[in-house]
């Protein structure tokens, strides 16, 4: 059984510090995908420039996650919000770049990209990653743990979405490695290839289920 560890929406100054420290005790590589209004301010660029320099891969998840980009006004207001992300990670971007659409509460549909931002993401070579795990720390930071558990259990590669957030996994996260762990999972960076819907901008049959044109 193996495990991809991935946390949205920071970095959050006194959450991502923790959240950091406890996959550095264990050994543990995840990917970080920021959201650019939280790089506007110099703590959050160096929780991600530490996370980058931990060994931690960091990925862009929209510049104000504000709506799926499938549902934003024009296709260049879409591509804008990876543009302008693109900008603040700068020289913490991968090779090739990784960019996680805004599901709206974690759904895979064709709003979570409009067409233009799509043809952005091939021309500039981007992975797009999605998921197969969410526990929904973000709305039920008490109650996540078992719901992750039972969802790394039920197949045999998880790419699992936390939340580096005041409210989401921190207090609990421990908790869910150490028990991971005890379960003989092994941790590892790379994601599913059924998560990658494009790869290196190459648009796998996947990619047009989630675009909106």
């Amino acid at each position: 059984m193996r495990v991809t560890l991935s946390f949205d929406n920071g970095p959050t100054p006194g959450v991502t510090e923790r959240v950091l420290g406890e996959l550095k005790a264990r050994g543990i590589k995840a990917t970080f995908f920021v959201v650019g209004t939280r790089l506007l301010s110099a703590e959050g660029q160096a929780l991600a420039r530490r996370a980058k320099d931990e060994g931690h891969r960091i990925g862009n998840h929209t510049y104000s996650h504000t709506v799926p980009l499938g549902r934003c006004a024009s296709g260049e207001a879409a591509v804008n919000e990876i543009r302008m992300n693109e900008a603040l990670i700068g020289d913490l971007a991968e090779t090739p770049p990784l960019f996680r659409p805004f599901g709206g509460g974690g759904n895979i549909t064709p709003d979570l990209l409009h067409g233009q931002a799509a043809d952005h993401l091939v021309e500039h070579g981007y992975c797009c990653v999605l998921w197969n795990s969410i526990p929904r720390d973000f709305n039920d930071p008490e109650g996540w743990v078992e719901r992750g558990l039972a969802q790394c259990r039920s197949q045999p590669w998880t790419l699992t979405v936390l939340h580096d957030l005041p409210i989401g996994c921190a207090d609990r996260l421990p908790e869910f490695l150490d028990r991971l762990t005890a379960e003989g999972v092994e941790f590892v960076q790379d994601f599913p290839p059924d998560c990658v819907p494009l790869a290196a901008g190459r648009p796998q049959p996947q990619f047009k289920e989630i675009v909106r044109s």
